[in-house]
């Protein structure tokens, strides 16, 4: 099972925005269309709810001090589920074997959380506010989906 290199860039992409938000493996998706459920109707709004709910429930709550790290099991386990959902929505919108990108999205992710915490880290190292931090990071994170997500070619 072979994966070309404009799918493998976009799983890898789609599971590093997942590493820094877990909500956007799965809402990215939605939004872009790439993923519609059997007997949808072409009914968007309510994906479209669904996934703006998730993302902005989760912009919130980055930003609580209360919110768990995301590199303990609880924090790490939903962005590599997220990560490998979103890469294999792709390859499967691609008409390509979802397992490859599955396993890059996922392993992705892991990536992408190690580097949000450690970049969080350092900006806590520097005795500098973590809200611009973690705004940034939000960018990034959208950033990426955006572009892993963006019209797939037939």
């Amino acid at each position: 099972m072979t994966m070309d290199a404009d799918l493998a860039r976009r799983a890898a992409l789609l599971g590093l925005a997942a590493g820094l938000r877990s909500s956007l493996g799965i809402a990215a998706p939605w939004v872009s269309g790439l993923w519609v459920p059997a007997g949808d109707g072409g009914r968007r709004t309510p994906r479209l709810l669904a996934a703006g709910a998730l993302v902005v429930g989760e912009l919130i709550g980055d930003k609580l001090p209360q919110t768990p790290s995301r590199l303990a099991p609880a924090g790490l386990l939903p962005r590599i589920a997220t990560g490998a959902y979103g890469a294999s929505v792709l390859a499967r919108r691609c008409g390509r074997p979802a397992l490859p990108a599955l396993a890059l999205g996922a392993g992705a992710s892991v990536v992408g959380a190690y580097a949000g915490h450690s970049w969080r880290a350092a900006i806590a190292g520097h005795d500098l506010p973590d809200l611009p931090a973690a705004l940034a990071e939000d960018a990034v994170a959208l950033v990426a989906a955006a572009a892993a997500t963006r019209t797939l070619p037939n």
